[in-house]
């Protein structure tokens, strides 16, 4: 069985954030950029942990009881996000998910914990880039209400690729909340489609 935890990084993960960050950015951040992170209150860096059983009968009787697999099998760091809290802006630096997990609505999970935070900061709008390119991504934050307000030439020094800049507002408002309780249900009922165990509320951190 596969299990999931969304959680706010401490000093122990940062290696692991660091290895992550190079497999999917090839070394956005450095390690001492994530230990800054940690120590800004201006900063949310939220990380996805996943474990696995192979042992079913065990991991749904600890399930039952609300004990937690964590005793048993060491999860993983396989998710990145990051917001920075500036004036009443949340700007999401991070949303990473390692390859071999995605395309399971893992990226979905992580953005919603990271709009749940700025919503309790409370912060008036969201924004972002993504290269143009990264279709899914794009696609990703159309699905959250991110519209595209302008773009920035040649943003990507590796390729050169401009940036879109994507905006989100509203995110102050008490509907906000509503909505988030309407897209948790949807994110959760794609995560049992891909056969992930919520044995902890991984929305609850």
């Amino acid at each position: 069985m596969r299990f999931l935890q969304i959680k706010h990084l401490v000093a122990e993960d940062l290696n692991s954030a660091f290895e992550l960050d190079r497999l999917c950015f090839g070394g956005l951040w450095t390690l001492e950029g994530y230990g800054r992170e940690l120590g800004s209150p201006n900063s949310d860096l939220l990380g996805l942990w996943a474990w696995e059983t192979e042992d079913c009968e065990s991991a749904q009787n600890l399930a039952a009881t609300g004990a937690s697999p964590l005793q048993i099998i060491p999860p993983i760091l396989i998710g990145l996000g990051c917001l920075w809290a500036i004036l009443e802006e949340a700007h999401i630096t991070i949303l990473a998910i390692h390859p071999r997990f995605q395309g399971q609505g893992l990226g979905q999970a992580l953005l919603w914990a990271l709009l749940k935070k700025a919503h309790y900061r409370p912060l008036e709008r969201a924004t972002l880039e993504v290269r143009e390119s990264n279709l899914a991504a794009v696609s990703l934050y159309h699905k959250f209400g991110f519209k595209e307000a302008g773009r920035r030439k040649r943003y990507y020094e590796d390729t050169g690729e401009d940036a879109l800049v994507m905006w989100r507002n509203g995110i102050e408002k008490p509907e906000f909340k509503q909505y988030l309780a309407v897209e948790k249900v949807q994110i959760c009922d794609r995560l049992h489609q891909e056969n992930w165990h919520l044995a902890i509320d991984i929305f609850d951190f």
